[in-house]
């Protein structure tokens, strides 16, 4: 037995016998509005004699945390920042180094005490509000509204910066009212205007890759101008402030322009330059907002920016309500390079940019969080290693939910970055395509237990190798966008490894039928696994376009129509990808520098690509699948079942038959006989197939030390 050398002996005798004890145990500060950054910051409240008691900011936190480091008397136990109930306005991001970490077993904790409310407010309250008295104002809005209608002068309240309204790009200055968004005044009030014309119809001038008329769309050009229908626009003046939203040639792109001009005469409609993107179509969709003239319902307000003046027309009393503006351009926390730190039960809101952002680091958590009223994602990702988001809530955010990045792609190195038991809805409420509920991205990142669903386009948007999207409920997504997925990937041979397991995709059916899918492999989307899923009510189930070594094993299709899409769209409407057009796919295979390891081991299949028919849809495996009221399969571009490996389906009589020796037509319920009741165990008849259950009731939100009742979706009586 080795002991101790004298020196060490006597240093361990002489450190003051206090430090163990202390170190040994969790350290516990508060922090509360009506704390003093003065004090210890160990008191919960303020003491009798108000000369002790909890901080005042977080700042003053942040300073011990940097202190107990830089000393190297991190307790042995970790420490715990709790938060007071109350509303924390934060007009700088609060911001987490690596001078605020923690260790591995012993983390630092920022939590609400005892489950008050913490809310951290990226805005102001605003006070002050009185009755219509400005006289330009009284003279542009509808005499029938005027006495509903307040104002207020948020330059009196020292709000000047109100944001600008780009593209594709945040919202700016937003107003909500008792916890809730309100309306940007718009015209019209539900629905869209269509464009009446393009007058200056003919090709498109593009930016970026060539355009296609798949959809059978009119095209216009760049010229930034249309005209509309009706006599609606002659009421509105100061057109300068007007601002469009539209789906302006395509279904699946959005973009907000601003008006320069309105020649009511010729009802015509000028656009300040930058242009949409793609051009105009007629009859494509749109609205304006930010009109004074169409300030008309409840909840509507509208921004004179020249002038600083807000007018409101309140749902309810504005006297009893709590009115917010967004006024925080930036995260309103950033985790920057920091280890081993947790955010808990803490609320995110009134905001223009991100809830939470975290930069790299490793082993941190957000945990039991709510983020709403946002004006960008909720929680961005963008690095690191085993970080993750676990049972938060996010809804009325303007941009996407969470952004989950990390791996490296030419390594394949993986993140083992994760969201899981988290709810996501009402999301992309501002830019309503390619901002999803979860954008996944990089290398081995984990999303599962989530439930998805109201919006406009995607759930899941991913990009990158060996992710693992399991257990989630998506539906109700894709409500006004085309051409989209519940599940979307795509136009990279690379990206592979992927894992689409025991999710259930329902309700899928969108504003036209054969718009939506619920898997989405798009533009030759190779090597993904899709199994033990259940697909229920989806316009499409498993969409591959164009691409190989995909696998669609031992799921439940019920009401799709079709339940699995293939196609070699090379040989078709895109096979310009293959005469020298466009190099986006051959430049991502040699981005990731396919011929030589890793990928030349992990991926071999790459290394015989270009002498295999690239444009055509090969090896795809459909196997052990149950198909149910609804359509089997289509196949495209000359695709048949003996170019597809179909075998051991088990397939309604009632659909379409096809003549494969390897599947089974089946003339009675293939074994879900109480699908309609959420119950999906599958009958002895089922299982004899080969087809194996599906775990359905570990889907969705679970119980944890966050959720103690999470909802029930499934019947597992």
């Amino acid at each position: 037995m080795k002991f101790a050398s004298p020196v060490i002996f006597l240093l361990m005798l002489i450190i003051p016998c206090y430090a163990y004890p202390q170190a040994a145990k969790k350290l516990i500060y508060y922090v509360s509005l009506a704390g003093n950054d003065a004090w210890s910051g160990m008191l919960a409240a303020p003491g009798k004699n108000k000369t002790d008691g909890p901080f005042r900011t977080f700042e003053r936190a942040k300073l011990e945390i940097e202190q107990l480091n830089e000393k190297g008397r991190m307790p042995a136990a970790g420490i715990q920042i709790l938060i007071r109930g109350g509303v924390y306005s934060v007009e700088e991001t609060i911001t987490l180094t690596g001078k605020h970490a923690g260790k591995v077993n012993a983390p630092v904790l920022w939590k609400n005490y005892r489950d008050e409310k913490v809310q951290l407010v990226g805005g102001k309250a605003i006070k002050g509000f009185h009755a219509l008295s400005d006289a330009a104002a009284i003279k542009r809005i509808d005499a029938a509204y005027q006495k509903e209608i307040v104002e207020v002068n948020l330059k009196a309240q020292g709000i000047t910066d109100f944001g600008v309204i780009t593209n594709r790009g945040r919202p700016g200055l937003e107003l909500f009212f008792n916890d809730e968004k309100m309306q940007l005044s718009r015209w019209p009030n539900e629905g869209w205007a269509k464009i009446a014309d393009v007058p200056q119809s003919g090709e498109l001038v593009y930016k970026g890759e060539l355009p296609h008329m798949r959809f059978g769309l009119p095209v216009g050009k760049h010229y930034g101008r249309f005209t509309y229908s009706g006599n609606r626009q002659n009421n509105w003046s100061n057109t300068n402030e007007i601002f469009l939203h539209g789906y302006w040639v395509w279904n699946w792109y959005d973009e907000f322009v601003q008006v320069q001009s309105i020649d009511t005469g010729t009802k015509e409609i000028f656009i300040k330059p930058p242009h949409s993107h793609y051009g105009y179509c007629k009859e494509q969709r749109y609205y304006a907002v930010n009109v004074l003239e169409e300030l008309d319902q409840p909840g509507e307000w509208y921004l004179d920016r020249s002038n600083g003046l807000l007018f409101f027309w309140p749902p309810s009393p504005v006297a009893n309500g709590k009115a917010f503006v967004s006024l925080l351009n930036h995260p309103v926390m950033l985790l920057d390079s920091t280890e081993n730190v947790k955010i808990e039960g803490l609320a995110f809101q009134f905001s223009r940019g991100n809830g939470i952002v975290i930069k790299a680091g490793k082993n941190n958590l957000i945990g039991g969080c709510t983020f709403s009223n946002l004006g960008d994602v909720a929680v961005k990702l963008e690095a690191g290693q085993n970080n993750g988001i676990a049972a938060c809530d996010i809804y009325d955010v303007a941009a996407g939910g969470v952004i989950l990045g990390g791996g490296n792609r030419k390594s394949i190195t993986p993140a083992g970055n994760l969201v899981v038991n988290t709810h996501i809805h009402h999301y992309s409420q501002w830019i309503r395509t390619y901002q999803s509920a979860s954008t996944i991205s990089g290398v081995g990142s984990r999303a599962a237990h989530n439930v998805i669903h109201d919006a406009p386009g995607s759930g899941i948007l991913l990009t990158g190798n060996e992710h693992i999207i399991e257990y989630n409920e998506l539906y109700d997504l894709a409500l006004e966008t085309g051409d989209v997925g519940a599940f979307y990937m795509g136009r990279d041979w690379t990206e592979r490894g992927n894992i689409i397991r025991y999710n259930y995709f329902h309700d899928l059916t969108g504003p036209g039928v054969h718009d939506v899918n619920a898997v989405y492999l798009d533009d030759w989307a190779s090597g993904t696994t899709i199994s033990g899923n259940i697909f229920y009510n989806c316009a499409r189930g498993v969409m591959i376009g164009g691409g190989r070594d995909n696998v669609v094993d031992n799921n439940i299709f019920i009401g799709c129509k079709p339940a699995v899409h293939v196609d070699s769209r090379g040989l078709g409407w895109a096979k310009y990808y293959f005469n020298g057009t466009t190099n986006t796919l051959f430049d991502r295979m040699d981005a990731m520098q396919y011929k030589v390891p890793p990928y030349a081991q992990k991926y071999p299949v790459l290394l015989s690509l270009y002498d295999d028919e690239p444009a055509v849809a090969k090896y795809n495996r459909i196997t052990h699948n149950i198909s149910y009221l609804g359509r089997w399969i289509d196949l495209h571009d000359g695709l048949d079942l003996k170019t597809v490996l179909s075998r051991d389906n088990i397939i309604a009589k009632s659909e379409k038959e096809f003549k494969n020796a390897g599947d089974y037509i089946i003339d009675e319920n293939p074994g879900i006989d109480n699908y309609n009741t959420g119950d999906f165990r599958l009958q002895p008849k089922a299982l004899r197939y080969g087809f194996k259950a599906i775990p359905y009731h570990k889907i969705g939100l679970q119980k944890d030390k966050f959720r103690k009742n999470p909802s029930k979706t499934f019947n597992t009586k």
